[in-house]
């Protein structure tokens, strides 16, 4: 058995921070991620970086805000060559390859941790959803690479590259993902070499029309009324329209819940598999999505651009977040209410692995090891405010008050999270609240001059929710075609 503990870093696509059945959706069947629940810590007020996808998937990469990376869309461009997809025949069905040019890796230059777990003798293999530029091409450490070519598939037509090949696969996607995943869970077990596998799921991300899910699970919510969630008209700036909207409430809840159920058998798979492996006690186990998820909460059907101008709720910018690893967290179920980040994993899992990194005393996040371990942990020990950005939209989170700042002209909004915890209540026009809105602003303020670099500054972007064509700065005009028009 290796010193230092082994990795199995779960990561799914669009899961809100309560679409768990152990976080109060009880209609919802997650058995295994219950379990998983059970026999570690869940974090109950995680927070990703930015909510959308690939901006928050590179922050938990670098450990750095999209205005110090440089990712701040969904990438629309960069992820293949279209020239050698078109020579191959290959034509992803879900969306196509239009807005393809050449591969670009984003985060080329910028350390992650798994560069730090590989130069201190760690395996690193990803099974799963990359969408951080250059499918193709393994990056950051990583020896083994499965993933699709670009940010999303079908679930049943997946566009899968592997080693350095691509093909369509007529299989479900989230087995697929599973099933290498165990085939090099089995042949790293058996290495001297500590070993860091990341199973990134592309669930519960959209279609959610049945036929591109498993029967069963289908089945499971067929007659399901949803009684934990929201029914409500569709929120005036929402973005998906009727595609998506509340008129289509059963189809998107019964699909998105049978993509989790289903999603949730495989990591029971992969828990089986550790548990015979006899490798539960010496492997870090994470789990948690990239962003959140609004499934009709506030009348939105997506995430932070469900809507424009894009939005920080609660239910958008919170993830699950689960760590289980014996020998730190014990084995009984605790959850912890302090704030927590994405920002926080890079110097959490190479304290995890006793790995010490000099790129962690700049980094905006702190180690949740007292957390972790059931410590008690004071105001004056972490950061008790949580940032977060999404191009010109930016959001400070504290423990009571929610405040978000659009550049350069608004709307702001302000939130008290103890009367108003479904953020119903804008009270940044509220006389009795002008100090706290100009405070709360200094505070926002003050964070992101210590940590944005003033060249990839995203409020200074032309995001708009709909995808970034290339590296920061590099905006086009063709992007003001693609800006959102209200739903009406």
């Amino acid at each position: 058995m290796a010193e230092r503990p082994n990795f199995l870093f779960i990561l799914t696509d669009d899961q809100g921070p309560w679409a768990l059945h152990c976080a109060g959706t009880e209609e919802l069947d997650t058995p295994n991620l219950d379990r998983l629940a059970a026999r570690g810590v869940r974090f109950n007020n995680f927070f990703c970086a930015s909510p959308v996808c690939s901006p928050a998937r590179a922050s938990i990469l670098t450990g750095t805000i999209p205005s110090a990376h440089g990712v701040h869309d969904w990438l629309r461009s960069g992820n293949v060559d279209k020239e050698k997809m078109a020579q191959l025949g290959i034509q992803n069905p879900y969306g196509g390859y239009a807005d393809e040019t050449r591969p670009i890796q984003y985060l080329a230059g910028m350390r992650t941790y798994t560069d730090a777990l590989t130069e201190a003798g760690y395996t690193c293999a990803l099974s799963g959803k990359w969408h951080l530029g250059d499918s193709f091409t393994p990056q950051h450490g990583f020896s083994r690479w499965y993933t699709i070519g670009k940010g999303g598939a079908y679930y049943n037509y997946p566009d899968i590259i592997d080693n350095g090949s691509i093909h369509i696969e007529n299989s479900y996607i989230t087995n697929l993902f599973t099933d290498r995943a165990l085939e090099w869970l089995d042949d790293l077990s058996e290495g001297e070499q500590p070993f860091y596998l990341a199973v990134h799921y592309t669930a519960p991300h959209s279609p959610w029309s049945a036929e591109h899910h498993p029967a069963e699970y289908i089945n499971r919510y067929e007659a399901c009324a949803f009684p934990n969630m929201p029914d409500q008209p569709d929120h005036p700036d929402c973005t998906t329209g009727p595609v998506y909207g509340t008129e289509q409430r059963h189809i998107n809840l019964r699909g998105y819940f049978a993509a989790i159920t289903a999603m949730d058998a495989q990591v029971g798979r992969l828990l089986d598999r550790l548990e015979a492996l006899g490798l539960w006690d010496n492997t870090v186990i994470v789990f948690l999505s990239d962003n959140g998820m609004c499934m009709g909460h506030h009348g939105i059907w997506g995430k932070g651009n469900g809507t424009f101008p894009q939005n920080m709720y609660e239910e958008s910018v919170k993830v699950p977040f689960i760590l289980s690893y014996p020998p730190v967290t014990g084995s009984s179920d605790r959850v912890v209410s302090s704030l927590a980040s994405a920002l926080d994993l890079y110097p959490t899992l190479l304290d995890l692995a006793g790995i010490s990194d000099p790129q962690t005393r700049v980094l905006p996040g702190r180690s949740l090891l007292p957390e972790l371990r059931g410590e008690p942990v004071t105001p004056c020990d972490r950061a008790v405010v949580i940032c977060e950005e999404y191009g010109p939209v930016r959001m400070v989170r504290t423990e009571t008050c929610k405040y978000v700042h659009r550049y350069p002209y608004g709307p702001h909004e302000l939130y008290d999270l103890r009367s108003d915890p479904g953020e119903t209540h804008n009270l940044i026009d509220h006389p009795d609240w002008r100090e706290t809105a100009i405070a709360l602003r200094c505070q926002l303020e003050q964070w992101y001059r210590r940590y944005v670099n003033p060249d990839l500054d995203g409020s200074k972007e032309g995001v708009t929710g709909l995808g970034q064509l290339g590296r920061a700065g590099l905006f086009t005009d063709r992007d003001a075609a693609f800006m959102p028009k209200r739903h009406p």
